[in-house]
C-alpha cells in the first residue's frame, strides 16, 4: 500500500495495488497492522456501504458529536469524492480537496475527523463501501449545501445537468450558518 498526501493536510490518497489476470482482479483493500505502520487507523466501528446511479451527489455530511474518520472506496464504477476542512480553527478552514476513485484502480480516500464529506456519481452506477471510525450518531449528523458558494466545490457534473438530491441534502444549510468543530 501507499499513502499520497493530498493538498489538505491529513486527507491522503491510499492506493492498493491490483492485481489483474484472466480470472478478474485481486486487491488487499485493508490491513490493521500496515494501516497502523503508515500511521492510519487500525480499528473501523462501522461499515457502510451505498449504491447510485449518475449525477447522485450525497453530503456534504458531518457528526460534530462522535465525529467519524471515513476511508472511502468505489466497489464498483467511479466517483469524484470530495472532503471539505469544516474546522474553524485550522488554517485550511472552507478549503476543499476533490479525487476521482475509481474501482477498477483501488484507489481510496482518507478523510479524518473534522471534514465534510460528500461525492457525485460520474459513472452509470456507483457501489460506495466506507470505513468509519466512530458509529454513525444521527442526532450529531450535519449536513452542508453541496454547492455552497464559500467553498466553491468544482464538481464535474456535465453542463446543464442538475444533481439528484436526498430531500435532507437539497435543504441543507451554508457553511456560514452552520455549526462546525471549532
Amino acid at each position: 500500500m501507499i499513502v499520497e498526501p493530498t493538498t489538505l493536510p491529513g486527507v491522503l490518497v491510499v492506493r492498493s495495488p491490483v492485481h489483474v489476470d484472466v480470472r478478474g482482479f485481486f486487491t488487499e483493500v485493508f490491513r490493521a497492522e500496515r494501516f497502523a505502520e503508515l500511521g492510519l487507523p487500525a480499528q473501523f466501528d462501522q461499515d457502510n456501504h451505498s449504491r447510485s446511479t449518475r449525477h447522485v451527489v450525497r453530503g456534504l455530511h458531518f457528526q460534530l458529536e462522535n465525529p467519524q474518520g471515513k476511508l472511502v472506496r468505489a466497489v464498483s464504477g467511479v466517483i469524484f469524492d470530495v472532503a471539505v476542512d469544516v474546522r474553524r480553527s485550522s488554517p485550511h478552514f472552507r478549503r476543499w480537496v476533490g479525487v476521482t476513485l475509481d474501482a477498477r484502480e483501488g484507489n481510496q480516500l482518507w478523510i479524518p475527523p473534522g471534514f465534510a464529506h460528500g461525492f457525485l456519481v460520474l459513472s452509470d452506477c456507483a457501489d460506495v463501501s466506507y470505513k468509519c471510525t466512530t458509529a454513525y450518531h444521527a442526532a450529531s449528523n450535519s449536513c452542508i449545501r453541496w454547492d455552497d458558494p464559500e467553498i466553491g466545490i468544482a464538481w464535474p457534473l456535465e453542463p446543464g445537468v442538475e444533481p439528484i438530491l436526498s430531500p435532507s441534502d437539497a435543504s441543507a444549510g451554508l457553511l456560514s450558518s452552520s455549526h462546525v468543530f471549532e
